[in-house]
């Protein structure tokens, strides 16, 4: 493809394999998905599901950002947990990010995620 721009910026972690943060074509941004790492430190952030998903979301925030997008032209998310019990915190602080028309959503439990965090989340967002 051409046409694709990938995305890089410190404003959140650095991809810890072969992927990018998030590529953009068409239109479109598609976010590969964030962890709660502080992109100033490079450690998991600390203080639970609700600390996390806070993380989480500033990071995909940075990379919408970055790609020339928002939070508000998100539409569509994937919500990874660790433990589908932290459902309603994690929820909670997601309704936080899209108080207005929010985004179509999937949200799964999974077996582990990367670096042993409560929770993952990538998106897709239009651009411009």
């Amino acid at each position: 493809m051409s046409d694709k721009l990938v995305i890089q910026t410190p404003n959140a972690p650095k991809a810890i394999g072969p992927y990018s943060q998030a590529i953009v074509v068409g239109g479109w941004v598609f976010c590969s998905g964030q962890i709660p790492i502080d992109p100033a430190t490079g450690e998991v952030v600390e203080g639970g599901i609700e600390a996390q998903t806070h993380r989480v979301l500033q990071n995909l925030k940075a990379v919408l950002e970055a790609a020339g997008s928002s939070l508000e032209k998100v539409v569509k998310t994937t919500v990874f947990l660790q433990d589908i019990d932290d459902f309603a915190l994690m929820n909670n602080v997601y309704a936080s990010y899209f108080p207005h028309d929010p985004p179509a959503r999937s949200t799964v439990e999974v077996a582990r995620l990367p670096r042993g965090v409560l929770v993952e989340i990538e998106c897709i967002a239009s651009v411009g």
